[in-house]
């Protein structure tokens, strides 16, 4: 079934959806596999926890965890992308039609939703679950939290540098590629209900880090990178929005444990309610704002053949 000129004949969305699908899932099988290779080739032994989470061991981590998001997250969402589409990267959304307010409003956006999520952060530690519910994920954060804390101990000025590439920017261009390009993307393609597809595609996206006290704040952050690439038709926006995020967080980790504090508490990211409150008006608006001028970007830098396409099966 060919949507534009460079759709493949005979590839239904529907069927896209489940390529991806069993692409993540064999990506996660060869990462992982890969991560184990090269574990072994640098210890000349097999993984154990206590290993791997020594802080002598934190440069090592950091590079299967690259290698392992990218099988994961990144060429699944390609290849999907090559087996339904010409061009690829186009379908993608890697295009660099957005403009310098575009640029200015994402770091807004960002900054404007840290309150939230650390609101949001608090309201998922409150919410009331089953005491078995409670002990099995309480076990589940903690080893989650533990591998972060390892991956965030950043010793140095060319450590911090390295940590920015490996935490902030690399995982934001595989994740993004993943979530947003990929599966959100045809998502709206095959429901054409934008909204679901932003929700469905969150959930997954939260769901994937396996930390349910992470879950609602990471729920919200998908559900606005989903409305940056919605709103633009740009995957680099959402990336942008993601890679800054993550910096920022990084660069808190650093600057407070320069300054002495331990981890635990350069991690502490909670805000209370009422700022959440605040911090949600406020990027309704800018948000608001966001989405007429990417309208009027695209109307202006959109070739004719994607402008149809949106309008037939993204709106």
């Amino acid at each position: 079934m060919a949507y534009d000129i460079n759709s493949r004949p005979g590839v239904s969305y529907f069927a896209s959806f489940f390529i991806l699908l069993g692409l993540v899932g064999a990506g996660l099988l060869i990462g992982g596999v890969a991560s184990l290779v090269m574990w072994f080739a640098s210890t000349g032994k097999m993984p154990a926890m206590g290993d791997m989470l020594k802080s002598d061991n934190v440069q090592l981590l950091r590079m299967m965890q690259l290698v392992s998001t990218f099988f994961m997250f990144f060429l699944p969402a390609f290849f999907t992308a090559l087996i339904v589409h010409r061009k690829p990267f186009q379908f993608l959304g890697f295009n660099l039609r957005f403009s310098f307010r575009q640029l200015v409003l994402i770091i807004l956006i960002m900054l404007a939703a840290l309150p939230l999520v650390g609101a949001l952060s608090e309201l998922n530690r409150i919410i009331p679950i089953p005491s078995s519910w409670q002990t099995v994920f309480k076990k589940m954060e903690d080893s989650y939290t533990e591998q972060v804390k390892v991956l965030a101990r950043i010793t140095g000025t060319k450590d911090y540098i390295i940590s920015l590439v490996v935490m902030a920017i690399a995982p934001a261009i595989f994740e993004e590629t993943l979530f947003r390009g990929g599966m959100q993307n045809i998502l709206q393609r095959w429901t054409k209900m934008p909204w679901l597809s932003i929700v469905i595609t969150s959930i997954i996206f939260s769901a994937i880090h396996f930390s349910y006290y992470g879950f609602v704040p990471r729920l919200a952050l998908g559900v606005i990178l989903g409305l940056i690439f919605y709103y633009s038709g740009s995957l680099w926006l959402s990336v942008l929005a993601h890679a800054f995020n993550n910096a920022l967080v990084v660069t808190q980790v650093y600057y407070l444990t320069r300054q002495g504090k331990s981890i635990d508490e350069a991690m502490n990211e909670s805000y209370p309610l009422w700022w959440g409150a605040l911090a949600l008006l406020v990027l309704i608006i800018i948000m608001a704002l966001f989405k007429r001028i990417s309208e009027d970007v695209k109307r202006r830098k959109a070739p004719p053949e994607e402008k149809a396409l949106y309008e037939k099966w993204m709106t």
